[in-house]
């Protein structure tokens, strides 16, 4: 559909008001809390409510902003009756408070940016009780000891606000949470979303709509009184950031179906829209907006609203595989942040100029982004984009975890979804899927495929990457993004795989390596390959001794196997893709199990069209290392180079999960985790001093929960002289020397993770 700017501008005001009305029935009948049809979150109905109010009040807020008050269906005075109504203690209906709620404090930070934007229309029209009621409800957020993930600005946001309107704030808060964003910012503009094992692993959507958004709102709120150089530092890191995210946009307007709460949708935009507003951007006007453009269309017309014009929990349609435990009725408007772009003017460029082509339009790119470890491809033809992924897995490396799909598989795409099936919301409700699209496996006796997180990355050039794992197998595979349950684990070999990326393209060479004595003398295990799974017609069995694959929406999924690979089929599936209710992977397999260091390589193919010419690969060995030359089509040449595992074979005797921590060939000090020996492992592990540590604790009790303020304080890569610091658990804020973080509060974060 063709728009012109002032058409499209329209649109998407049409389509906020639409998403601001729809939601007004289910509003209590004081408007205090939006209680949304649907299967409750764990946190109970109220928590829901206040959820469903503070995520569309965000969109009201930025609908307004740029309207400059003009309101034809009163969202200021809707909204001001619901604050004065859940701020009020008396009230039956009032919003939970954040000692009864965790929640509730995320809720608060999409609460005080709307109050901002809207100050002039709600905020100075309240009278001083109801302000001093709002500021009461926000004035525990002082002195949280907040998770140690983008739950920190949460805080920051909310008492940067408190700040400008007379309620309590404290500077050790907002010390701390610069601080701890300097630690977490991974060089190019990414951000891991905390720490996870005292590293840099936890790379999604949040970079964007978290990390990137709320320091730049933070300084918005602050004004003058944001610390000196602080706004010029968060720009420079968006700016930077935007270079890459324009090129994970495919042309179909879908942004990478990879990571955690997948279900907020176009709050992926949150980011390019942010750019625009504070002059921190790469892009030209008419590419942010055609982005934008592309990316609402795309999930409009693919179902994300129901006949009630309510978002739905799913991705193009209702589905729940793709959700967290925390999902509730109210989680998907958390894509009221994608409509960040009507805070600006109708006379912004962003709004005016013509649109422009998506990045992936005006020709094939390559690219490798060195702080996730992602390979990248796009192709014109068909607007495809590819990741291949050998960086972050959201996993401690101390511990082995059961594969969440969103973040453990070999290759993402912006037209394909991993294979979720059941629903994670259940206790045990992904706990029957074992790791099959993308994914690389040995399978046991029984047929059990085996997990591959943690993860180390070895080598990352511009079109090769290398990483290594130990495969196990838990005995409850039950998935999440913190790590899974504790479930006794068995430990098998090493698996090594290098990818080389071009075009549509991926080379996938794999060895295999003994972890133990007994495995070198064992039968070994049989190798499967997995490709991208694809939605396809319920009707069409894509059945066959070929590893070929077509979709339902045109694109062709292919896997050659190449050398040592010679059974090819194709795994079809039911309800386990948030693409289509019926979906299929094309899979290759060794003969039997696969032979110890030596090389397997399979290529993967995704694109519009079958593959024309595959790429010519010899192999060759250079001591212990495996090497894979590649000859692409063109006559361009890559070699991915697989090094043995530097881990001696361990003796059988039982072990415990404790394991040593030890340097991974050519890793450049990643850390490589031994966990030797046949016997299951548990979970988790011990409290140990990591390397580099200096005595800071390092927990590897399994990463369940958002990184609590432990580990270090890291150099931000683009500041120099920057002191080191290392965050305490023991102590309060001193002032000087070392930050501490407040006492923890109690309560099992393994059963109420913070989420967002």
């Amino acid at each position: 559909m063709t728009r012109t700017p002032a058409e499209d501008r329209a649109h998407w005001e049409r389509t906020a008001d639409r998403l601001l009305l729809a939601v007004r029935p289910y509003a209590t009948d004081d408007l205090a809390l939006i209680r949304l049809p649907g299967v409750p979150s764990h946190n109970g109905g109220r928590s829901d409510g206040l959820e469903g109010f503070a995520r569309t009040f965000l969109l009201a807020g930025f609908r307004l902003a740029g309207a400059r008050g003009a309101d034809p269906h009163d969202l200021a005075g809707w909204y001001a009756t619901g604050l004065a109504a859940g701020t009020d203690p008396r009230n039956p209906d009032r919003w939970p408070t954040f000692a009864e709620c965790n929640q509730a404090k995320v809720e608060a930070a999409s609460i005080a940016l709307a109050l901002h934007e809207t100050r002039p229309w709600i905020w100075d029209r309240l009278d001083d009780r109801i302000r001093q009621h709002v500021l009461d409800w926000l004035a525990p957020m002082v002195g949280d000891p907040m998770p140690g993930n983008n739950w920190i600005w949460f805080q920051g946001v909310t008492e940067a606000f408190a700040r400008t309107a007379g309620g309590r704030w404290r500077q050790q808060d907002l010390d701390r949470v610069i601080a701890l964003t300097d630690g977490w910012y991974a060089g190019d503009g990414w951000y891991s979303d905390g720490l996870t094992g005292g590293e840099h692993r936890n790379f999604d959507h949040y970079n964007g709509w978290a990390m990137h958004l709320y320091p730049l709102w933070f300084c918005r709120i602050l004004g003058d009184a944001a610390p000196s150089g602080l706004l010029d530092r968060y720009r420079a890191r968006l700016h930077r950031f935007l270079e890459d995210q324009r090129l994970l946009i495919g042309a179909n307007g879908s942004p990478l179906v990879q990571g955690r709460s997948l279900t907020y949708r176009h709050a992926a935009l949150a980011p390019l829209w942010t750019g625009a507003l504070f002059d921190a951007t790469p892009l030209a006007p008419g590419e942010t907006r055609a982005l934008a453009n592309r990316m609402l269309d795309h999930f409009t017309q693919h179902g994300a609203t129901d006949a009630d014009d309510l978002l739905t929990l799913g991705w193009h349609r209702p589905f729940r595989g793709i959700l967290q435990g925390y999902s509730g009725p109210a989680s998907p408007y958390w894509a009221s942040k994608g409509f960040i772009g009507l805070a600006l003017p109708p006379d912004h460029p962003v709004w005016t100029d013509e649109e422009s082509p998506l990045a992936v339009e005006q020709g094939d790119f390559a690219r490798s982004l060195a702080a996730p470890g992602w390979l990248v491809s796009g192709t014109a033809a068909d607007g495809v984009v590819r990741v291949v992924q050998h960086g972050g897995d959201h996993a401690d490396p101390n511990r082995p975890h059961a594969d969440d799909p969103c973040y453990a598989r070999f290759a993402y795409s912006t037209h394909t979804a991993p294979e979720t099936p059941g629903d994670p919301t259940l206790p045990d409700g992904s706990a029957d899927a074992d790791p099959l699209d993308n994914a690389v496996v040995l399978l046991d006796a029984a047929g059990r495929a085996s997990h591959r997180r943690p993860t180390t990355r070895i080598s990352l050039g511009a079109t090769t990457a290398v990483s290594r794992s130990r495969a196990h197998w838990p005995a409850n595979a039950t998935w999440d993004v913190f790590g899974g349950p504790d479930t006794p684990y068995t430990l098998g070999p090493w698996i090594t795989v290098g990818s080389a990326l071009r075009g549509s393209i991926e080379v996938r060479a794999v060895r295999v390596d003994p972890a133990t004595e007994t495995e070198a003398a064992g039968p070994g295990h049989v190798l499967r390959i997995g490709g991208f799974a694809l939605a396809v017609a319920p009707t069409d069995p894509q059945a066959g001794d070929t590893a070929r694959v077509a979709g339902a929406d045109g694109l062709i999924s292919v896997v050659v196997g190449a050398q040592g690979l010679p059974r090819a089929s194709v795994v079809p599936g039911r309800n386990s893709n948030a693409l289509g209710s019926a979906s299929a992977t094309p899979i290759v397999e060794t003969a039997g199990p696969a032979t110890h260091g030596t090389l397997h390589i399979a290529l993967i193919h995704l694109a519009a069209t079958d593959p024309t010419a595959l790429p010519q690969v010899t192999t060759r060995t250079e001591g212990t290392t495996l090497l894979a030359d590649v000859t692409w089509s063109d006559g361009t040449q890559d070699t991915i180079q697989l090094p043995a595992p530097e881990t001696p074979l361990a003796a059988d005797a039982p072990h415990r999960g404790r394991g040593e921590l030890r340097k991974g060939p050519g890793s450049r000090g990643a850390r490589e985790s031994t966990l030797g020996g046949d016997a299951p492992v548990r979970g988790r592990g011990e409290l140990r001093k990591g390397p580099g540590s200096r005595g800071a604790r390092e927990s590897t009790l399994g990463g369940d929960a958002p990184d609590r303020g432990r580990g270090e304080l890291r150099k931000a890569p683009e500041s120099t002289g920057t002191r080191e610091t290392t965050v305490r658990t023991d102590a309060p804020h001193k002032g000087r020397g070392e930050l501490r973080n407040p006492p923890q509060p109690p309560g099992n974060p393994r059963k109420d993770p913070p989420r967002a």
